[in-house]
């Protein structure tokens, strides 16, 4: 979580080096420059915005202050697309229907992704370093279990303590170093093993996060498969440079099906701004908008979130939710 990024050292190289391996070090060099473009364009990263990221700019418990977290309780805009993250994260942790789960939030800011598991039935503890984001949370009166404390140093939990894990907006932040005393990839290490111990086998982690560069992917994922976890990098809408979104994987214990990536095509978000007119009548919702349970709605809703998943769902047809008739 934490720091301005130090700077880059280049290594020198002696005259005997350079008198010998002129060719082989300009070719190395060439090829790497080349992976990194590839990689890249891949993710397409927009390096030149580097500038503009939070992280750079203070410590998170510094740069989360009172008035930036009265953003995350006040601005309908953030709000909205922190809920959406959430949903898609809890989406991708694949849990059991119909059950409630023990989850860590971690970087649980105002508590905004904690609403949204709350809203779905689980239980939840999140995890800041920035007590003002706490603060607006206890404000807020949000129904999880709130701890102060600094993800680079450890997840003080006992081992199998929990079902899954989110994180939205987060990991990042411990890619940056302000401190002589904190390694980057050590503070990284530390946080995925200790992580690893807290899930209970099977289990998931998501971390939706926003990559600066490819150099930064490899090293999350690289300290990731060196406590133990498997999984990968799920992208949503890669052809958009705005909708785009990173969420890493990870299977704790027992590796897994990696989730498809969402695009315009597979999935159904966009709202459209104009008014739509139809024959079909709205059915029957409860007071939070939900779809009443067993109904089409609900039934459709839920193999819509199977699919998107990953796993095989059977095609929408005209029975499908169609209530048959009692037998005597």
């Amino acid at each position: 979580m934490l720091k301005k990024t130090s700077p880059c050292r280049r290594l020198p190289m002696t005259s005997s080096a350079c008198s010998h391996h002129t060719c082989d070090y300009y070719s190395s060099v060439l090829i790497c420059i080349k992976l990194q473009t590839l990689v890249l364009n891949q993710f397409n990263i927009n390096m030149s915005s580097s500038c503009r990221r939070p992280e750079h700019s203070a410590p998170p418990e510094v740069f989360y202050n009172e008035e930036e977290a009265r953003k995350y309780s006040q601005n309908s805009r953030m709000i909205e697309i922190q809920t959406q993250m959430s949903e898609r994260a809890v989406e991708l942790l694949c849990l059991p229907e119909d059950q409630p789960c023990y989850l860590l939030d971690v970087g649980c800011g105002s508590g905004l992704s904690g609403d949204y598991l709350s809203e779905v039935g689980h239980y939840w503890v999140g995890v800041d370093i920035s007590t003002a984001m706490l603060d607006v949370a206890l404000d807020r009166d949000v129904e999880g279990d709130l701890i102060l404390g600094d993800m680079g140093e450890g997840m003080p939990f006992r081992p199998g303590m929990f079902d899954g894990c989110v994180s939205i907006s987060a990991l990042q932040w411990l890619c940056n170093a302000d401190k002589k005393t904190h390694s980057p990839p050590k503070r990284l290490y530390r946080f995925f093993s200790t992580l690893y111990s807290s899930l209970a086998r099977g289990a998931r982690a998501i971390f939706q996060i926003y990559p600066e560069n490819s150099e930064q992917l490899e090293l999350i994922t690289g300290q990731a498969m060196k406590a133990g976890f498997t999984g990968g990098m799920v992208v949503d809408y890669p052809n958009s440079s705005k909708a785009k979104k990173f969420f890493l994987c990870l299977f704790a214990g027992v590796s897994g099906v990696l989730p498809k990536g969402l695009d315009s095509e597979s999935a159904d978000r966009s709202v459209s701004n104009q008014a739509q007119f139809t024959t079909q009548r709205s059915r029957f919702k409860n007071m939070k908008g939900k779809s009443v349970k067993k109904s089409k709605d609900w039934i459709v809703d839920k193999k819509e979130r199977r699919r998107r998943q990953g796993k095989d769902v059977r095609a929408d047809t005209k029975y499908t939710g169609r209530r048959r008739r009692p037998h005597f």
